[in-house]
């Protein structure tokens, strides 16, 4: 199965960020899964990449010719695919994944895993989305998508189709059993 990794090319300040991102990585490696990401090196992106690499795993980089040019790619992946444009970028990886995970990042990060789990709802990605809380970092997306609920802009059913948390196992199962949503008709 192909992992889908959208995180943050900064390590963040908290140091739990790191042993999450190395505990998804070392996940993926144990379960002979593949690693599809941005393909960076640096940051919680590169420790990710390097954690899957050293743990006897594969990791697919994605990457824009402009980020490969400023030399922010991994040199050590199983695969580099180089692509013209960010949105290029985030279809590639979606088109090679199984599952979509959010680990702590920045915009770039609640951008990617935001439009999926929309395309989701669209019919457009089949594949379970997953916020992974570590320390609750996505608490107020989780509280807002709640609020959507509340508000009548997802149903209740959709929003079952969006996983937080920060456990590996509760994770694999919800990837193992998940049913994509029934694509709803106005």
């Amino acid at each position: 199965m192909n992992i889908v990794v959208y995180c943050g090319a900064n390590k963040g300040n908290n140091p739990v960020y790191e042993q999450a991102t190395i505990a998804v990585g070392e996940w993926i490696a144990r379960n002979n899964n593949t690693l599809v990401y941005g393909g960076g090196r640096s940051g919680l992106m590169g420790i990710l990449a390097d954690t899957v690499i050293a743990s006897g795993g594969k990791a697919i980089g994605i990457i824009p010719t402009f980020l490969k040019e400023r030399e922010l790619a991994h040199p050590h992946l199983t695969e580099l695919i180089i692509v013209d444009t960010m949105d290029e970028r985030k279809q590639k990886m979606l088109d090679l994944g199984n599952a979509c995970i959010a680990l702590p990042g920045g915009p770039g990060t609640l951008e990617e895993i935001t439009e999926v789990v929309s395309w989701s709802r669209l019919g457009q990605n089949n594949n379970p989305c997953i916020f992974y809380n570590e320390s609750d970092y996505y608490r107020p997306i989780q509280q807002f998508y709640d609020d959507m609920v509340q508000n009548d802009f997802l149903t209740v059913e959709d929003r079952s189709k969006i996983l937080f948390s920060n456990s590996v196992d509760e994770i694999h199962s919800f990837i193992t059993d998940y049913v994509p949503p029934i694509i709803r008709t106005y």
